[in-house]
Order: structure tokens, then C-alpha cells, then sequence
């Protein structure tokens, strides 16, 4: 069975800005981990665990995605709350174009996937299993200065995900170019 997703990565501006955010969250006392910089992606559909035969559908499906290339920058920092608790603390990426890429990739799996329900355009910081004063934590994380480094987007990826007790090690299946 192969654990997969469809992401787009960045490049060394941003992750080099994720970096220092890293370092600022940091300061702040909580259980958790930080992603590592070689882990950075913006998920566009989380797969799951599918057999080989699937694969090759997928990547097939994957082909027919027609999207041009596009734009995006690097927006504020939040956190997810899962009952009341912050668990996953982030920076939204905005751009309509992810949007339409992420549109594409359902419709282009839709026999094979459901849709997704709801789609938020961010790229995961820290993961977080504790912290004493939740409220003050997410305001801490709210007001994390993120600069508004703009990037373009030329390609998605379909990954696969290794769990490994050290954290998951991705490794690229196969990248689709956007058109220029």
C-alpha cells in the first residue's frame, strides 16, 4: 500500500522565512515539533493509503490537470484548534490560482475520491500536542509578524509518505508542470 498526497513546495525564500518563523514560535514554551524545512508543502488533496494498481490512475488522472502557472505570497499565521485545544499552528498562502489548481486535481479524481469538503490554502509550521495557556498561545501565534514574500507556483507533486518514528520522509512520484 502507498501513503500518498498532492502538494505543491516552495522554494528557499520562503523556506528560509519559515525558518525564522520557526525560531520565533520557538520562544514560546509548548509540547510539539516544528516541521522540518525539508517537509514544507501546501497539501492540495491528502490520498491516503492506496494499492499500485490505484497509483497508476492517479497519475494518469493527474495528466489531464490544465492550469497555468500562477502567483501566491505568504500571508498571516494562525493555529487549528481541535476541541478548543491548538494543535496545528500555520501560515495561509494566499492566491486565487490555488484555489482553481485544487478545484482541478478533485475534479480530475472525482471517480475516485470524493471532493474535499473544505480547502484552506496553508502550510503547516508546528505541530502541536501541548501548551499551557491556549488562549495566549494562539494570540502569541496570531501576531507572528510573516512577510509577504510572493512566489510563483509552476508544478504539483504527487508524494508518498513513509512514517518512520523519527517523522515521515516524502519522496516525489511524479511532478506536473503548469503551463507558462
Amino acid at each position: 500500500m502507498n501513503r500518498l498526497f498532492i502538494a505543491i513546495d516552495f522554494n528557499d525564500e520562503v523556506i528560509k522565512e519559515v525558518a525564522r518563523i520557526q525560531e520565533v514560535l520557538g520562544s514560546w514554551k509548548f509540547h510539539g515539533k516544528m516541521t522540518e524545512l525539508e517537509n514544507l508543502h501546501l497539501t492540495l488533496k491528502f490520498i491516503g493509503e492506496i494499492s499500485d494498481e490505484k497509483v497508476l490512475d492517479i497519475r494518469t488522472a493527474l495528466k489531464n490537470v490544465k492550469e497555468k502557472s500562477f502567483d501566491c505570497k505568504l500571508d498571516h499565521a494562525g493555529v487549528f484548534n481541535v476541541r478548543g485545544k491548538p494543535k496545528i499552528a500555520w501560515i495561509k498562502i494566499n492566491g486565487k490560482g490555488i484555489f482553481d489548481l485544487q478545484k482541478k486535481i478533485d475534479e480530475s479524481l472525482v471517480t475516485f475520491f470524493k471532493k474535499e469538503e473544505r480547502f484552506m490554502s496553508h502550510l503547516t509550521v508546528a505541530r502541536v500536542k501541548y501548551v499551557n495557556d491556549k488562549s495566549e498561545f494562539r494570540k502569541y501565534v496570531s501576531n507572528i509578524g510573516v512577510k509577504n514574500i510572493s512566489f510563483k507556483i509552476k508544478s504539483f507533486k504527487l508524494f508518498k509518505s513513509d512514517l518512520k518514528p523519527s517523522g515521515p520522509v516524502y519522496s516525489l512520484i511524479e511532478e506536473y508542470n503548469l503551463e507558462e
